[in-house]
């Protein structure tokens, strides 16, 4: 499946580029089930084509109208969303119990690599109490998701680039009704795939390799 893999700071990065997001639940599920303490943490860049995916705590009176677009009931957190190309998917294979990652330190990191990342293209994001993600000015522009099985993580976030808003409608996003959607193009900045997803890749690798020196310092 991997389009491209390098491994940085000890952490392996795979960009996938556009890939179903049934075939990339299943090989997170897969890998997870089966890595070791000795098992590489890996964070996977990917898009995929036009999916609403159902979180655990999801309720089907908030999809208001799918149409055409498919519904996969997926594993993560968190209630419904949207899936489309235009859209960059950041994917977190971590063992939290290595890093010493709390869940709520996993979303508060997640939340920061987005924040960081809008920052650079001159965006500002911030969170919101009570309801996970980054918005910009009201708008929600990124989403989190994860799982947790055996102390490690998969699922990850979703940032919204240049996309299609329309299928936001058909929704109450992450289970909110009315919640206004945007992406990066809407905030006047064009920014390539390839430009976000390596910007994604600096600010998550930089964010975990602060946590590995805490940890090594602490033990």
């Amino acid at each position: 499946m991997p389009r491209s893999s390098e491994s940085i700071a000890g952490i392996e990065v795979r960009r996938l580029g556009l890939v179903p997001y049934e075939t990339v639940f299943a090989s997170q599920a897969e890998y997870t089930s089966v890595r070791s303490e000795t098992s590489s943490d890996q964070v996977w860049l990917v898009e995929h084509p036009a999916v609403f995916t159902m979180g655990q705590a999801a309720k089907a009176e908030h999809i208001l109208a799918a149409g055409d677009i498919p519904i996969v009931q997926s594993d993560r957190g968190g209630q419904v969303t949207y899936h489309g190309p235009g859209q960059t998917v950041v994917y977190y294979l971590l063992d939290l119990k290595r890093l010493q990652l709390s869940v709520r330190d996993l979303v508060t990191l997640a939340e920061t690599v987005v924040i960081d990342s809008l920052a650079a293209f001159g965006i500002r994001g911030e969170t919101k109490h009570g309801a996970p993600g980054v918005y910009v000015n009201g708008s929600k522009i990124a989403a989190l998701g994860f799982r947790i099985r055996k102390g490690c993580s998969y699922h990850g976030l979703s940032l919204n680039r240049a996309m299609d808003l329309e299928p936001f409608t058909r929704i109450n996003p992450c289970g909110f009704r009315g919640l206004k959607v945007t992406d990066v193009l809407n905030q006047g900045v064009e920014v390539s795939r390839g430009e976000l997803e390596a910007e994604l890749i600096h600010q998550s690798l930089m964010h975990l390799s602060e946590r590995l020196s805490s940890r090594a310092i602490i033990g």
